[in-house]
């Protein structure tokens, strides 16, 4: 590994991998590539301590059980939020959002202390929202709509401190009735899109790949198969 590699942390694929978002990893690295730089994914699994020194960090869904070992595993190896509180990009999905907030509630009503990475708090909802979402972005350096496939119980109220990723268009969001979807604080973007999400949404990839490596532009990548993607998943004619 050189000096100059950018460093991808797959944060608890072990136990926050339930719906594949550990490949926003590597689509993270592999548009890295394309561009000419050196990338690699460090994994980071409950046998690790969670390094500090990474260049972005993503985290992926899970269920309830999943989710009380991974706040455990923050909790005591507090390298994610240090890495945060200096600048580094984080990606967190779906239940990951849960994690890193204030608390959240399992669906036995139990409410478990998460990291307080995000001021923002999850109970139980009364149906399941799963289908396609789509939103219109609210992050500066974002235009064009994101989507992804939701697939969550919780429900997500952001605290003044937290913003929203985006306004909901299509599909459920945040779940509590506010028309929201994700969260935004700090250097944290989370959201409940799965797909990986950064397969569907480029321009969010580069976005975080910009505020990774510290430029405010990226060489432009001609990829008519992601273009097509998009327009299967919009629903653009």
């Amino acid at each position: 590994m050189s000096e100059s590699t950018v460093r991808i942390g797959l944060v608890l694929p072990d136990v926050m991998g339930t719906y594949g978002d550990g490949g926003n990893a590597l689509i993270l690295r592999q548009r890295l590539r394309m561009r000419g730089y050196d990338a690699e994914v460090v994994e980071i699994t409950l046998s690790d301590p969670v390094p500090e020194t990474l260049d972005v960090y993503t985290l992926g869904g899970a269920e309830d059980s999943a989710q009380r070992l991974a706040t455990r595993h923050l909790t005591t190896y507090p390298g994610l939020q240090r890495a945060a509180e200096r600048g580094a990009p984080v990606l967190a999905i779906c239940a990951a959002i849960q994690v890193l907030g204030h608390w959240y509630e399992t669906s036995s009503g139990e409410r478990v202390d998460g990291v307080s990475m995000l001021d923002a708090t999850t109970s139980p909802q009364a149906t399941r929202s799963i289908g396609e979402v789509v939103t219109t972005p609210l992050i500066d350096g974002l235009t064009a709509p994101l989507s992804g496939f939701e697939n969550h119980r919780g429900g997500t109220t952001l605290g003044p401190d937290a913003k929203p990723v985006g306004r909901v268009t299509r599909g459920v969001g945040n779940g509590v009735d506010d028309g929201l979807e994700g969260v935004t604080q700090g250097s944290v973007i989370g959201t409940y899109m799965h797909g990986p999400v950064l397969a569907r949404n480029p321009e969010l990839a580069d976005l975080l790949l910009k505020r990774a490596i510290g430029v405010d532009e990226l060489a432009p990548l001609d990829l008519p198969e992601v273009d097509l993607l998009r327009r299967e998943r919009l629903r653009v004619r």
